[in-house]
């Protein structure tokens, strides 16, 4: 008895979250749901989704600094300047090494 598999082997695995193909070593795994793979772009907006929630109950100068980020980051994307050119390149490389 041969067991036929769902996933064909010639596509790329796709993020559950934005839907784009990527390579298995680009996708992230859940524990207990190894069949949802997150992009490592998506993997990353989904941590700072959650480090927003676990600030809302928090105070001090931790979490108002990071809300003070995300505050100019959305100004960013709501203009477009991460769109542009060698500026948007700089942007979006200066947001990879903010929390």
């Amino acid at each position: 008895m041969t067991v036929q598999r769902d996933e064909d082997p010639a596509t790329a695995p796709t993020c559950w979250c934005c839907g784009k193909e990527h390579p298995e070593a680009r996708l992230v795994r859940l524990g207990a749901h190894p069949e949802v793979g997150v992009c490592l772009d998506c993997a990353r907006w989904l941590h700072r989704r959650a480090r927003q929630r676990e600030d809302e109950h928090r105070s001090g100068l931790g979490p108002r600094l990071r809300a003070s980020i995300d505050a100019v980051r959305a100004t960013v994307i709501r203009r477009g300047w991460h769109e542009r050119g060698v500026l948007g390149a700089l942007l979006r490389r200066i947001d990879r090494r903010l929390p």
